[in-house]
């Protein structure tokens, strides 16, 4: 086994103990060794494993739901659909595929959001909207690649936000508030112009997107 193999199956391992605790411990140093020692993973190969600690955690834990996400998706007849379609399901799934972990989820996202997890939460953002386009088969590389995501962050975010206080029946509050979103903001050609305004008032965004499209150093 290769080393990396052999971090691999660390993480995996660390990552299915620690999920039980984190609705009531949240993702902190102390629960991430707990979870090493209750998966049998030594400490300082847990150290190698996740060598950024929690945040490395979580974010293994986003991009495992991303992962899965687009294994459900590439079963799907997704070139039957129109894009807009393909869009709402993908993000759907991305969901659905995260609802036992639903808290963890809701926990990962309030820990990324704080000043002291820098760039993972853009980095971690950006992964989920990413694979999302990549699976619904986008193919750009010009500025449509940066203003698709741009707005697919918008729609994404502030639907995961209704979907962790939403206790209707089969989530119909979080699906309709999406499927209102997508009429919305998904057809690109007509919002293109207003997102080219907003982006080109801040700054320099893109050059912070385009460094997340390509791995970080640390």
């Amino acid at each position: 086994m290769t080393a990396e193999k052999h971090y691999e199956k660390a993480r995996a391992q660390i990552l299915k103990a620690a999920l039980p605790d984190v609705p009531f411990d949240g993702w902190t140093g102390k629960s991430m060794r707990n979870a090493a020692k209750k998966a049998g993973v030594e400490s300082g190969l847990a150290r190698l494993a996740f060598p950024g600690g929690t945040t490395d955690l979580v974010m293994y834990f986003t991009a495992q739901g991303d992962k899965r996400m687009a294994a459900k998706l590439a079963k799907a007849d997704l070139p039957a659909m129109k894009v807009r379609e393909r869009i709402t399901f993908a993000v759907r799934t991305r969901l659905e595929v995260d609802e036992e972990n639903r808290e963890a989820l809701r926990r990962a996202t309030a820990y990324l959001a704080l000043p002291t997890s820098g760039t993972a939460g853009v980095r971690a953002l950006y992964g989920t909207v990413d694979a999302i386009w990549r699976a619904a088969g986008d193919t750009s590389t010009d500025y449509n690649f940066y203003t698709k995501r741009l707005i697919l962050s918008g729609v994404y975010s502030s639907t995961l936000a209704i979907w962790f206080g939403d206790d209707t029946d089969g989530f119909e509050k979080t699906w309709t508030f999406l499927d209102r979103r997508i009429a919305d903001v998904m057809q690109i050609e007509k919002v293109k112009g207003r997102a080219e305004k907003i982006i080109g008032a801040l700054p320099s965004p893109l050059g912070l997107v385009s460094r997340l499209r390509y791995p970080l150093g640390r």
